[in-house]
């Protein structure tokens, strides 16, 4: 079976060829066209397909990691949306919980005030309430109040509609209803309910997440669809599938139905990517670091386990988002990252980025302002003859020529001053790993990092140092390792009902009920989806908190029927959880079980473990030695440095650095003090032999 993956990012767009039969792969990039990322994806498809003399045809799948949701959000380039809601809670999406997102400044953005997905004069109300605990009907829909509205809204030139009821979690026929209406008054519309995304409580998380579903959902169609119909056209009739924020794939269909599955979607495969890579080497503790042309993107890997968001901070842009996702940080820092002095004179680095166009002054294709890459070649990190396996020559001279202007402007030497622009850089970077880990109580010296993107192997050793993590993975394929994660996943769906039950009173026959049911709707997600029963799992999980608990911990529940035995081992594992996170459990304290959820999982084709090529020789890798600037015990030098061929270095030969490994994606940078070896499974392991 051949599979392709495809990862659009900010300069590139990586596409990797899997055959699972012959166990081959072939890889592929060309630069991203933001315009319109489809056309970078066609040419890509198309020049992997004759690369690889594979007949578009006999692709049985593409997999594609897409950004065009997350764009939309973050340039708040949506649609014109509209919001049909109850009388009286016209404003929930503007007050929000009345929570100070920086408590001591006065100079708050607030996103959904600031930059509003909906405008007021497009948030409309009608006549209806249903009331806890079971979604009972106070007041009836008044459904020509919602035919008034909805032809209100098309006057207006709404193209997309987001409909929130309060206590739609617990009873969605107000929500189902309305949306009928709406879509027969306005055919042309997106139209999106909060119940059917995420029934769950925490209102203005639920509107807000409908909210953003309708406002990216014109254009994610779009997008699939037009992408879906051009593959057909140059000869491909396999499936497209797309990269969920959870961590699987979903449908074409289910994409354009539920669009807020794809707000994470370009990030999730790098991260499930790294973890695959490190599980080939026996890692299973291991923070990815992927670094692109325009930002990099930090996720964790505990003990096998990839860690997900919780309630408290899921968001996109600032705006909360009630779905479940992987928890990934992204900050402005990538090779095309432009290094500049701020208003105050200070010397910055990103999160500006000089993008696939014009790019580094390096590219040669009028950039003009000095970026990280131009930075990696004034220090020769970076070779103009082999970059990207000599596909794409450099242009060493325009890199010296912005950098020598910024060294001007700074009043430092120009080597200096390239070295200060990486400094600042990685700096950036350890702060955000930092973030995610010393801040959350975890060592980041029991990790490995894994560096992929096509810049992150360029920096993961510096990095690694300043966190004093002890080992660096570089995968063999490094900037198409997101690409290769679309091909190590599965098809993917979750459900979750609000419960809202305290131990000593659990109603043991509701939760088997809601387990249940929830199991079965995702079955038949599977089954329309053509997906074998045989072929998909299910895991169940309790959202838990202490009664008064403002938030809560995920814990898993045991397969089979619930029993008053099982409920007891969900809170002993609640109160570990607990510890775990806080530091302190109470045991004899009231635990509330907030949520049910059920995640569904149905097996897909996926890549073959990777193992590197025998019979190399560091002989017979070596190009040459050439000049390249570290700083070494504070002291800024150049080293003479070896220069290898990554696929002819032999498995398992430690090698010294300095090293530079040039291969066609990426370039691996092995400063002094470290070496550098070649794992069976192909990737390159560097540790730091001593401090230099």
């Amino acid at each position: 079976m051949i599979m392709i993956g495809v990862d659009v990012g900010g300069t590139f767009t990586d596409l990797v060829l899997a055959d699972t039969q012959s166990v081959q792969s072939v890889i592929h990039k060309v630069p991203t066209t933001p315009h319109d990322p489809s056309v970078g994806v066609l040419q890509g498809v198309s020049e992997l397909c004759a690369l690889a003399t594979v007949n578009p045809a006999e692709v049985r799948y593409v997999l594609h990691g897409t950004t065009t949701a997350t764009n939309a959000v973050l340039e708040h380039k949506g649609a014109k949306t509209g919001l049909i809601t109850n009388d009286g809670f016209r404003d929930i999406l503007h007050i929000a919980r009345h929570q100070r997102v920086e408590h001591y400044s006065i100079l708050q953005d607030l996103p959904w005030q600031a930059r509003p997905l909906i405008a007021r004069a497009h948030r409309k109300t009608v006549p209806c309430r249903l009331i806890p605990p079971d979604g009972a009907e106070l007041v009836p829909l008044d459904e020509d109040a919602v035919r008034r509205v909805a032809r209100e809204l098309a006057t207006e030139g709404v193209e997309a509609v987001a409909i929130c009821f309060l206590f739609s979690y617990l009873n969605p026929a107000h929500e189902d209803r309305a949306a009928a209406i709406v879509r027969a008054e306005m055919p042309g519309a997106f139209v999106t309910t909060s119940s059917s995304l995420s029934p769950q409580f925490r209102e203005f998380e639920r509107f807000t997440t409908a909210a953003l579903s309708a406002f990216i959902g014109p254009k994610v169609g779009s997008y699939v669809a037009s992408l879906d119909a051009a593959l057909k056209q140059i000869g491909v009739t396999g499936e497209l599938r797309i990269m969920a924020s959870n961590g699987g794939v979903a449908t074409a269909r289910m994409v354009t139905e539920k669009p807020a599955l794809t707000l994470m979607s370009g990030l999730a495969a790098g991260v499930l990517g790294g973890g695959w890579v490190g599980s080939q080497t026996g890692r299973t503790r291991l923070i990815t670091f992927d670094i692109g042309g325009t930002s990099a993107d930090i996720g964790i890997i505990n003990d096998g386990q990839i860690v997900e968001t919780d309630a408290r901070s899921t968001s996109i842009a600032g705006f909360p988002l009630l779905m479940p996702m992987l928890d990934i940080h992204t900050i402005g820092a990538g090779g095309g990252s432009i290094a500049h002095l701020d208003d105050g004179g200070a010397f910055r680095v990103g999160p500006q980025s000089a993008g696939a166009v014009p790019g580094p002054a390096a590219y040669g294709r009028g950039g003009d302002l000095p970026t990280v890459t131009d930075a990696n070649v004034v220090l020769g990190r970076l070779l103009p003859g082999d970059f990207l396996g000599g596909a794409m020559t450099l242009d060493p001279v325009a890199a010296e020529r912005v950098m020598a202007a910024l060294a001007a402007r700074l009043g430092l030497p120009l080597l200096d001053t390239a070295e200060g622009v990486l400094t600042i850089l990685n700096a950036n970077m350890a702060n955000a790993i930092r973030s995610r880990t010393l801040q959350k109580g975890i060592d980041p010296r029991g990790f490995a990092l894994v560096a992929m993107g096509g810049a992150g192997p360029l920096h993961g050793a510096e990095v690694a140092a300043m966190l004093a993590i002890p080992e660096v993975i570089v995968p063999p394929y490094p900037g198409i390792t997101s690409a290769m994660g679309l091909l190590v996943t599965d098809l993917k769906y979750d459900a979750v009902r609000t419960l809202f039950q305290t131990s000593g009173q659990f109603n043991l026959v509701r939760i088997n009920a809601d387990l249940a049911a929830m199991q079965d709707d995702l079955a038949g997600r599977f089954a329309a989806d053509k997906i074998a029963p045989n072929a998909v799992s299910y895991a169940r999980i309790g959202d838990l908190r202490y009664v008064g608990q403002g938030y809560e911990l995920k814990v898993p529940i045991p397969d089979g029927p619930v029993d008053a035995a099982g409920m007891e081992d969900v809170l002993v594992a609640f109160h570990t959880a607990h510890a775990a996170e806080y530091g302190h459990a109470f045991p004899n304290n009231p635990v509330e079980v907030v949520n049910l959820r059920v995640i569904g999982r149905g097996a897909m084709p996926r890549l073959a473990p990777g193992h590197a090529a025998q019979g190399g020789s560091l002989e017979q890798a070596l190009i040459r030695h050439s000049d390249t600037v570290f700083r070494v015990n504070g002291t800024l030098a150049s080293y003479a440095t070896a220069l290898y061929h990554r696929a002819a270095l032999p498995v398992g030969q430690p090698f010294p650095g300095p090293a530079v490994i040039v291969q066609k994606d990426t370039t691996t940078v092995v400063p002094p003090g470290w070496q550098a070896e070649v794992h069976a499974a192909g990737s390159l392991i560097l540790t730091q032999r001593v401090q230099p």
